[in-house]
């Protein structure tokens, strides 16, 4: 099976290549470092041609909330025309869990109008919503850095580790489209600032951290129901105490 992975030298895109062409399947590395821009629509002809799914984990070069909005949609809209003039038969997107409940944050919006594409094109399709990595944690850390200490909020969070998305990522992918959307999270709920205190301590950052209810996630105020699967969801097996062993 030919998979063409978007966004396919990143940190999810690489090791999905990698876990792909283990279980034998023809995967592509596809982004603007092979000369593939989904964006400008730039090599998406040729590196489609024969593919049977595509997989979209491409990130935006720029969160700013009009300019991430324009590479989701002008990126989508172009990935959809050209897998269809090429006949493929699934395209599998990662998304985020929460995208439709946290209006205020730009990059979630962006994901919103990115699924609103996928869902109205005529390809088969399976979205994916994964709750946060493991490996942003360090950089989540810093948004909360206030005079030698950490603030952030203290809803429930439910990160997953990079590794555990690649896996459902290419478990949906290698099977039949569900076209519709399914979670992911990882295996352990805790408040937001203990799993970033956790991750700060294993670094050996001694800055406190400190939960709050009222500080904004990206901009956006977040409960309990924010960044976590509402109801059933594929968890994935590594707790944060085996990914900080190996970090």
């Amino acid at each position: 099976m030919k998979i063409v992975v978007i966004g396919g030298t990143g940190l999810i895109g690489s090791k999905l290549v990698t876990k792909l062409k283990q279980q034998g399947h023809e995967a592509v590395a596809a982004s603007p470092k092979s000369g593939v821009n989904a964006v400008t629509g730039e090599g998406l002809a040729a590196v489609l041609a024969g593919a049977d799914v595509i997989i979209d984990v491409a990130n935006a070069p720029s969160w700013e909330p009009a300019a991430v909005l324009d590479f989701f949609q002008r990126s989508s809209k172009n990935l959809v025309a050209a897998e269809a003039a090429a006949a493929v038969k699934h395209h599998v997107a990662l998304s985020i869990v929460g995208t439709d409940r946290s209006p205020d944050n730009g990059y979630f919006r962006a994901k919103l109008a990115q699924e609103a594409v996928i869902k109205s094109a005529s390809i088969p399709y399976s979205i994916v919503r994964a709750t946060q990595f493991f490996e942003f944690l360090g950089a989540i850390a810093e948004t909360g850095a206030r005079e030698g200490k950490i603030v952030v909020p203290s809803a429930l969070f439910q990160p997953i580790a990079a590794d555990d998305v690649v896996e459902r990522l290419a478990e949906v992918a290698t099977g039949q489209p569900i076209n519709g959307t399914i979670d992911i999270a990882g295996p352990e709920k805790a408040p937001f600032n203990e799993f970033i205190a956790r991750r700060l301590k294993a670094s050996g950052d001694a800055r406190p951290v400190i939960g709050d209810p009222q500080t904004p996630y990206y901009g956006a105020p977040i409960d309990d129901t924010s960044l976590n699967p509402l109801g059933e969801a594929r968890l994935g097996t590594t707790p944060l105490a085996e990914w900080l062993a190996t970090a």
